[in-house]
């Protein structure tokens, strides 16, 4: 049997940036994907078989289980090269790779983790009401790394030059997941704003916009391309 035949299928939780930057970039590159949501909560007794960490998300493509999003992208980008996702240099791919650690670590740790943990996952894994305390912190660490990233679009087109990146997708992966409860201080930055306009038009972007989570519903603007 040609295991290249089967169908690429990724396993994810629909409001885990980790999921959704992978989704991006498969759509970015016109990969037909199957998507298969995992209540990874729930110890679902294959997670592990397919990822020994059992974590979200794996992709199965061309007959391999494929695990942590970092990874997972930068191999897409490697074994579908059109369109690229990466810079030519060595010093441009260095600064790919530290703004989607900027945000799969730094950014997640201070904002979407405290944020999403609170207001969606206590909701979907019934584990109480939200604490605001940290709900607070993470509403008022976004405005430094807002701050922060106007700082780079100033002198750049995108986030990490002046071409699109992986970079961009981490990014745009963890701002949908809070943009879906309203938790972006849009007004704090035009020019991020229009960033976020920007990727958000993309034809990649329309399966996340058409994402819809039970119980939690999307703010009015979620799927606005213009933010209404």
């Amino acid at each position: 049997m040609n295991t290249n035949t089967q169908t690429t299928r990724l396993y994810h939780t629909a409001l885990s940036p980790y999921s959704r930057k992978v989704r991006l970039v498969l759509a970015e590159k016109k990969i037909e994907v199957e998507l298969v949501e995992e209540r990874y909560w729930e110890n679902p007794p294959d997670l592990k078989r397919r990822n020994p960490a059992g974590k979200l998300p794996v992709l199965r493509y061309r007959g391999n289980m494929l695990a942590e999003s970092q990874a997972i992208i930068e191999y897409l980008d490697e074994a579908v090269p059109a369109p690229s996702l990466m810079p030519q240099t060595p010093l441009e791919r260095h600064e790919v790779r530290r703004l989607c650690a900027w945000f799969d670590d730094k950014f997640n740790a201070e904002v979407t983790q405290p944020i999403l943990g609170e207001r969606v996952w206590k909701k979907l894994t019934r584990q109480g009401y939200p604490d605001s305390r940290v709900v607070k912190d993470g509403l008022r660490a976004i405005k430094e790394h807002i701050d922060y990233l106007t700082t780079l679009l100033e002198t750049r087109r995108w986030l990490a030059g002046n071409t699109l990146s992986l970079a961009d997708f981490t990014a745009a992966a963890h701002f949908s997941c809070l943009d879906y409860i309203s938790d972006v201080d849009w007004d704090r930055s035009e020019m991020l704003r229009d960033w976020y306009a920007t990727i958000k038009s993309r034809p990649a972007f329309r399966s996340v916009l058409a994402d819809q989570v039970p119980g939690i519903h999307p703010a009015p603007h979620y799927a606005e391309l213009d933010f209404g």
